[in-house]
């Protein structure tokens, strides 16, 4: 049989090895910095490094950045070896690398400025979103030329996970990104309220799903049996494991949604989904697992299959928790709470970074010839990495407990026991610092690897052209006999477009019915626009993050209807672009905020938090009474909201800017009538504004009807 001569391209494997390096503690520091923030607000140096701004910063950093360098470097390493062929093409692997790190870059730059879609994991603006596109179709282009011209027939699983992951991740998105431009850094989401909601967690859930798990299922399947020197478990189990878990897991989007506004029959396929899914994951952790079989002794052995050991596992126990939360009473528990904090970082400290960390420690000796520089540190790090996710972990459980059941708790008298949010906020203070040093072991484990790994790079000697050679393909080979799944094994175009097929079926008949069945969202003859001022204060509003502490969802609880008054209604955010129901309260619901306080306790809030609620571990924004109000871009967002199908009067934004002085001035004098005296022109006005706003419309008093 002919063999051909060629060369593996180890230069951008080691490019993105650095990266994933690089990032990684970056976004840890940031992380770590976010904690402390959480403990300590003097860590809040505002404007651009207050926890709102920099919490998007963190989970940008470590999914994009770390996770993303860290699949790409695995798929670029693996993918060359399993198809025995060098990459596509060596300047399509250049853009892409170079491309991804201009994104991170943007990212880093642009969120610290608050310039933000404050859609959860797909913050970054229009602008960046159709670079990530780009660089995105530069790594398919390389990838499918890559399958095509490969000289193996057959595609091993590790290839299935990683064209599924392409397609998807495409997809998600292509459509979680649709928006219209106000201007260069600024846009408008084109769903609004409750669709906006299930479009960005169908995107959110599975971002989680085939960005942070599909591809890094695939590494799972090729490292694992690599550093272990055994086959995987289950060629039968894969199959199942594999479509089984791409049809399943583009459905479970609804859960992060349940008891919302949302329409019951989207909650309830979310849910059906989601408690499905616990058979695919548990096949792979299986699989994976199991692969270890009689290989024990290896484990013990070395540091790198004791990575992978815990990352699978990790990735069992995060896979059977979200299922366990998606049932609608334990989500009435844990939602909002910080148990659900504990169970990203399960997925993300245990499954994706412990999983990396093993790739890494067998990677690198590997690109540079040469033995791990020291076992003991990598074993030190394994320790020092397992505790820190134990120290991060069980006090965010404790906490989300706490939570939930202090806003859940009343009297005997039947009234609530903890009326005051913040009682909540002081009673697990002790367990944000138990989280802080758990991050801290988790950097100190990641410096302790930098060391490592530089020193045994060091040492090596690298080659970025590894020679080797393989038999060519065979073209119109016949079939071999054997298991019917081979079929679809040697054809990656038929793979890749049923792969397409798998995920759209779930998108498709999620999102087309509340999009286009007009009774899904019952409208509310009082719901009007926002005026310009509000709306303005509302952009103010996400610009700094406040989505990221406070919900806007009030659930039809007792407990929350007691505490924020009337549950919220499907029709009240028809004007809302992007929605921002939040998924985390670090601070009270704001859907009823309208008219519960006067203008002077929101200004007096805003500049010193403490002095209205004391023991607050919000940041100060007295910086919005300084800065002076943009109207400059108040007609261009009427416009697009007109667009949008937002029912402002013809003609309306060449005079909008009026509506917003006159209120604006309103507002000025009221707070000049309780003593303040302040300028009518600034961003703390127009926030004052939205936040007066809040709830308003559905729920009038005999104070806001003034």
């Amino acid at each position: 049989m002919n063999t051909e001569k060629f060369k593996y391209d180890n230069g951008i494997v080691r490019n993105f090895a650095v990266a994933t390096i690089l990032w990684g503690v970056v976004g840890f520091l940031v992380g770590l910095w976010v904690a402390l923030q959480l403990t300590s607000p003097q860590f809040n140096l505002p404007p651009y490094f207050s926890f709102g701004r920099l919490r998007p910063l963190h989970t940008n950093a470590v999914i994009f950045a770390f996770v993303g360098n860290g699949l790409f470097m695995g798929i670029y390493y693996s993918l060359q070896r399993l198809l025995k062929a060098r990459m596509f093409s060596d300047t399509l692997s250049k853009l892409h690398f170079w491309g991804w790190q201009l994104i991170i870059v943007l990212a880093a730059i642009t969120l610290p400025l608050g310039i933000t879609t404050s859609k959860e994991y797909a913050e970054l603006e229009w602008p960046i979103d159709i670079l990530i596109a780009i660089v995105w179709v530069i790594f398919g282009i390389n990838m499918f030329g890559t399958i095509l011209r490969r000289r193996e027939k057959h595609l091993y699983v590790a290839i299935w996970f990683y064209i599924a992951t392409v397609v998807t991740v495409a997809v998600l998105h292509i459509v979680n990104s649709m928006a219209l431009p106000v201007n260069l850094l600024k846009s408008y989401s084109v769903f609004a309220g409750v669709q906006d909601a299930l479009v960005q967690w169908w995107y959110g859930h599975n971002a989680v799903a085939f960005f942070l798990t599909t591809p890094y299922l695939g590494l799972m399947y090729y490292f694992m049996p690599k550093a272990a020197e055994r086959p995987v478990y289950s060629y039968k189990l894969s199959i199942i494991h594999f479509w089984a878990l791409i049809f399943i897991y583009i459905w479970a989007g609804p859960h992060h949604l349940l008891y919302t506004s949302l329409p019951d029959w989207a909650q309830s396929l979310g849910v059906v989904f989601s408690v499905m899914l616990i058979a695919p994951s548990w096949g792979g952790m299986i699989n994976g697992l199991l692969t270890l079989r009689g290989a024990w002794d290896k484990v013990r052995e070395n540091p790198v299959l004791k990575f992978m050991v815990v990352a699978v596992t990790a990735y069992g126990m995060a896979t059977f928790e979200g299922p366990m939360l998606s049932l609608k009473n334990v989500n009435a528990i844990s939602h909002f709470t910080d148990w659900t904090i504990a169970h990203v970082h399960v997925g993300a400290l245990g499954w994706n970074g412990m999983l990396t960390f093993g790739i890494l420690y067998w990677l690198i000796p590997r690109l540079y010839r040469r033995e791990l520089h020291s076992k003991k540190l990598a074993n030190f790090h394994f320790w020092i990495a397992t505790l820190s996710i134990i120290f991060y972990a069980i006090p965010m459980y404790w906490a989300g407990f706490t939570q939930s059941l202090m806003w859940k708790q009343f009297t005997p008298e039947g009234v609530l026991k903890y009326p005051n949010f913040l009682e909540t906020v002081v009673q697990i203070l002790p367990m944000y610092r138990l989280r802080v040093f758990g991050g801290l072991l988790f950097i100190i484990g990641a410096v302790v690897m930098v060391y490592n790994l530089y020193k045994t790079a060091a040492a090596g000697s690298f080659v970025a052209d590894e020679e080797t050679e393989a038999p060519a393909l065979v073209k119109n080979e016949p079939e071999p006999n054997g298991h019917w799944h081979r079929w679809i094994e040697r054809r990656p175009v038929q793979l890749l477009l049923l792969s397409l097929v798998m995920i759209l079926i779930g998108g498709l008949l999620e999102i087309i019915p509340m999009l286009t069945v007009k009774t899904n969202i019952p409208t509310i003859a009082s719901v009007k626009p926002y005026t310009p001022l509000e709306l303005q204060g509302r952009d103010i509003y996400i610009r700094e993050g406040c989505y990221t502490c406070h919900s806007q969802m009030i659930r039809p609880f007792r407990s929350e209807t007691e505490r924020y008054g009337e549950y919220s209604k499907a029709g009240e955010f028809v004007y809302d672009h992007p929605f921002q129901w939040g998924s985390k309260r670090t601070g009270p619901d704001l859907a009823r905020e309208g008219a519960k306080y006067p203008n002077s306790w929101h200004f007096n809030h805003m500049i010193d938090p403490t002095s209205m609620s004391p023991g607050s571990i919000m940041p100060s924004y007295a910086f919005l009474a300084e800065h002076v109000l943009d109207k400059s871009t108040t007609e261009s967002k009427i416009r697009v909201m007109q667009t949008l199908g937002v029912p402002y009067p013809e003609g309306y934004a060449t005079i909008a800017n009026k509506d917003l002085d006159k209120q604006a001035g309103g507002i000025a004098a009221d707070l000049g009538k309780n003593g303040i005296a302040t300028a009518s022109n600034t961003e703390l006005i127009a926030i004052i504004a939205y936040l007066q706003r809040l709830g308003r419309d559905i729920h009038v008093t005999a104070e806001s009807s003034k």
